[in-house]
């Protein structure tokens, strides 16, 4: 998804991101791997149904603020306003946390330890190939405002 115009030029959607890491874990899990994390699976569950809980609040939160500001949630598409109030207080990529904690859910609700080794490249790769140029696309098209932003809010938390 190389830039093309008013974008940031993303690698790939991130959902594609976490999903591809996700099937990945999956098939070595299944066909190769098979590696348990022994924790008991009330655990397991009751741990993966909070980190859902938590996703699907960010995730609205983040698309409420989106919507409100009249801009694109799609980091493909253009940014026509700079959202960073409401969740965006406390973290500049709530919907990537937001993914990344769906993630980490579905990987303990799996038992899958392969998933769980995968998330940290998933994550490094999210910040090389859609964060910082996201971020250098916002840079570029808000500049100072978008600056003293990311000065004064953390990347994730």
């Amino acid at each position: 998804m190389a830039s093309t115009g008013d974008n940031p030029g993303v690698i790939a959607p991130p959902p594609l991101l976490f999903l591809g890491a996700l099937a990945a874990g999956a098939a070595l899990d299944f066909w190769l791997l098979r590696a348990s994390t022994g924790l008991p699976g009330w655990f397991r569950w009751g741990l993966g149904a909070v980190l859902a809980v938590a996703m699907v609040g960010l995730l609205a939160a983040a698309f409420g603020r989106f919507r409100r500001a009249g801009t694109n949630v799609e980091p493909w598409r253009p940014s026509t306003a700079l959202v960073t109030d409401g969740v965006y207080r406390f973290t500049r990529n709530p919907i990537y946390l937001a993914m990344a904690l769906g993630y980490l859910g579905v990987a303990l609700v799996a038992d899958s330890v392969v998933a769980l080794i995968l998330l940290p490249p998933t994550l490094a790769l999210l910040q090389v190939g859609v964060i910082a140029r996201e971020e250098r696309y916002l840079a570029g098209k808000f500049g100072d405002d978008y600056r003293r932003y990311m000065a004064s809010v953390r990347r994730w938390l």
